[in-house]
């Protein structure tokens, strides 16, 4: 006599399930996000890389005319920013520290107008 291990396994009973109606599609297509946020909220700075990448991008392209995409470009700016020492990343991180204080500064003003009822859904501050 052949022990459970020895045997195979039993297959599984299947059901038929009845088939879906075609007119309604397959997966409900999910809103997408704008992305934008609230309208008149003032815009998030850039970061210290991005202040670095203005700057690198000038350069690089002046040494290098003949290189045509973003992608090289920004593989190259990458490279450079993972190997430049923190001495020099300094000037940027305090450029992105004032532009984000700045920012904080300008949102506090916002969300103070928007509690008080100031700003409304229909007016437009742009």
């Amino acid at each position: 006599m052949k022990t459970r291990s020895q045997t195979g396994p039993k297959p599984l009973k299947t059901v038929a399930l009845a088939p879906r109606p075609s007119s309604s599609p397959k997966r409900k297509a999910r809103p997408k996000p704008s992305g934008k946020g609230e309208l008149g909220a003032p815009k998030k700075p850039p970061t210290a890389f991005f202040y670095f990448m203005e700057d690198f991008r000038k350069t690089y392209k002046q040494e290098n005319p003949n290189v045509k995409t973003m992608q090289e470009v920004g593989k190259a700016c990458g490279e450079k920013w993972n190997t430049m020492p923190f001495e020099e990343k300094v000037k940027y991180f305090d450029i992105a520290t004032e532009k984000r204080a700045e920012f904080e500064k300008a949102m506090a003003e916002y969300n103070k107008k928007k509690n008080s009822g100031e700003l409304s859904d229909e007016s437009d501050d742009d």
